[in-house]
């Protein structure tokens, strides 16, 4: 992988990112719009998909570029179980915990897009993402048509997804919907909260089970897209998930730890691109999280 940092001067004010990274970066305007469309692109340390994007005297960007030819340390392709569905428009995918969903700031390597596709042997389109400690289903698209309107699906809330998430305690009230707008927490950078001035954001929900150490299994379906949105929603009712440290979550409930944030997507339904047909793909719970599980609810 071949990482750029190119910082604009003065007379790069105004210019588009594109022809700014292509430029300065010395490579082509395609690697630069390719690099772009990836995800690979950081702006002030924000990732940034618009190649007209006006640039400011002074302003870093980074771009994670990968190497021509074979990569000396290149990622395992997702195991052909982790393959939930696919066919000429789209593919369901398992995405395991740990895994990025799209390139990061420091590198381009390892994430599902890539994964996936070296699995099926062609290239896959990014359309959403999920967080690097959430498991769970994902769908990437197989051509650009599907994968505009895929993109424009999420941004319109079409799609229907269902979560698992092992909470400290079951939220209050134990099931509804909760109507509460998340914007940035300005004393904890990259937290999201309850704010008046926030994105509206809407999340219903239902606890399943309460176990003997009274901590809970919780169903969530985000009905808008925020950033963190069940993770803040469900701290918002008091009930944050275990191991997740940045909204109150423990990473270890008596004797036993918690190995990440658990979150799980579970179920995901969304419409072909072509007609509008209904397609559903669940992935099950992946081991940490059953066994947490049930371990906590006092069950073999």
């Amino acid at each position: 992988m071949k990482r750029l940092v190119l910082r604009a001067g003065p007379s790069d004010q105004g210019e588009r990112l594109d022809r700014f990274i292509a430029a300065r970066g010395g490579i082509s305007r395609g690697a630069a719009r390719r690099a772009l469309d990836a995800g690979g692109v950081f702006l002030g340390g924000r990732r940034c998909k618009v190649a007209s994007r006006a640039l400011g005297a002074g302003d870093e960007v980074v771009v994670n570029l990968e190497e021509a030819g074979r990569a000396a340390e290149a990622p395992r392709p997702l195991e052909r179980s982790r393959l939930l569905y696919a066919d000429a428009e789209l593919a369901f995918v398992d995405k395991p915990a740990g895994v990025p969903s799209q390139p990061t700031l420091t590198t381009d390597r390892g994430h599902v897009a890539e994964a996936a596709s070296r699995a099926l042997g062609a290239p896959l389109f990014l359309v959403h993402r999920l967080d690097r400690e959430t498991s769970g289903v994902m769908v990437l698209a197989r051509t650009r048509v599907a994968a505009r309107r895929l993109s424009e699906d999420f941004r319109d809330g079409r799609p229907a997804k269902t979560y698992l998430a092992l909470c400290v305690r079951a939220p209050s009230p134990p099931e509804g919907r909760v109507e509460a707008p998340l914007g940035r927490d300005e004393r904890h950078p990259g937290r999201r909260v309850v704010r008046e001035d926030g994105e509206p954001a809407s999340t219903r929900y239902r606890t399943l089970s309460v176990g003997a150490s009274g901590t809970a299994l919780v169903e969530a379906r985000p009905e808008t897209g925020r950033t963190h949105q069940i993770r803040a929603h469900l701290a918002h009712l008091g009930a944050p998930l275990l191991g997740d440290v940045r909204y109150g979550g423990p990473r270890a409930v008596g004797e036993r730890s918690v190995p990440r944030v658990m979150l799980h997507a579970w179920r995901l339904a969304v419409h072909r691109p072509s007609s509008g047909q209904r397609l559903e793909a669940e992935a099950p719970e992946p081991e940490d999280f059953a066994a947490l599980r049930r371990a906590l609810a006092g069950t073999p």
